[in-house]
């Protein structure tokens, strides 16, 4: 009977040893020692992502020339009534007016863009969108980057990259509620094949627009060949980084390259230069954008 006694007694302490060992991790959510002696750490809970405003009530717009809608009303002048973010004009509709209504896009809608500008102005040019604490910033830049006197002048993506962190890192500093919109860069080598045909625009071409590109668009040897491929491929890979540097901001949507894809014909070029959006050109990115801001079927 003692031996059986001792053995019972030990049987309900090692059951109760296990049962308190047991209610412990449960009571301690997970906190109470490891069977290593080391504390078990709870998992953080994960940051909710802000939901999309796809109504935002006011905006501003930084970028380049497209922006600008330079050579949409006349030849080698800016003309940002037509632009496609921000613009006045009926035909285009713009994103500005077709979000705010044309009152608002007057009284609440702003351009910071700059004719020739690249990503490396794009931080400054933030700077002065911040200042209005937009509910939504539109983002078109890069075409410049790529259009340099030669391949060898182009941007290269690092610097891209890290220009375009800055700029994002500079709104968030000033204006953290924002939300970005990023537009890709357009596929220059299909401007090209849509415009090498036209004897003005290739005139104008020689004036000095997007040389690396354009220059001797007659030219189809391997070399003018593979000059037209780096720059394309130098496109692409700053497509790449805007999507990937975004992904890293919260309130960042990038158009998942529907700017890039989309094909420009004759009606949606200049007809001064055949290279920068006509007003057809700067109507077609407005519902580009409207798209992608709200996620629904574009107004006409």
């Amino acid at each position: 009977m003692r031996k059986r006694s001792h053995r019972s007694r030990a049987v309900v302490a090692v059951v109760s040893a296990a049962l308190l060992g047991v209610a412990g991790c449960d009571a301690a959510g997970g906190a109470s020692p490891a069977p290593d002696g080391t504390r078990a750490k709870a998992k953080p809970s994960p940051t909710p992502t802000p939901a999309w405003d796809s109504s935002p009530a006011s905006m501003a717009a930084v970028g380049d020339s497209i922006t600008r809608g330079f050579d949409a009303c006349s030849v080698l002048s800016d003309c940002p009534e037509v632009s496609w973010a921000t613009g006045s004009d009926k035909a285009v509709n713009s994103l500005a007016v077709r979000l705010l209504g044309a009152s608002g896009a007057a009284a609440r809608s702003w351009n910071h863009a700059v004719s020739g500008s690249r990503m490396t102005d794009l931080p400054a040019q933030m700077t002065k969108a911040a200042v209005h604490k937009p509910a939504l910033v539109t983002v078109m830049t890069g075409a410049n980057d790529a259009c340099r006197a030669s391949v060898g002048a182009m941007t290269s993506v690092a610097d891209f990259r890290a220009s375009f962190a800055q700029a994002l890192r500079t709104l968030r500093r000033a204006a953290p509620k924002s939300q970005v919109y990023v537009a890709s860069v357009p596929d220059l080598k299909r401007l090209w094949s849509q415009g090498r045909g036209n004897a003005l625009g290739k005139a104008v071409w020689k004036l000095g627009i997007c040389p690396s590109m354009l220059g001797d668009p007659d030219a189809v040897d391997s070399a003018a060949t593979a000059r037209r491929d780096e720059v394309q491929g130098r496109v692409e890979a700053y497509n790449s980084a805007l999507k990937e540097v975004c992904a890293t901001d919260r309130l960042c949507r990038f158009d998942g390259g529907a700017v890039f894809g989309f094909d420009f014909g004759t009606r949606q070029l200049s007809p001064w230069d055949w290279f920068h959006p006509s007003r057809n050109g700067q109507a077609r990115l407005a519902e580009i954008a409207y798209r992608g801001v709200t996620g629904r079927k574009a107004v006409t």
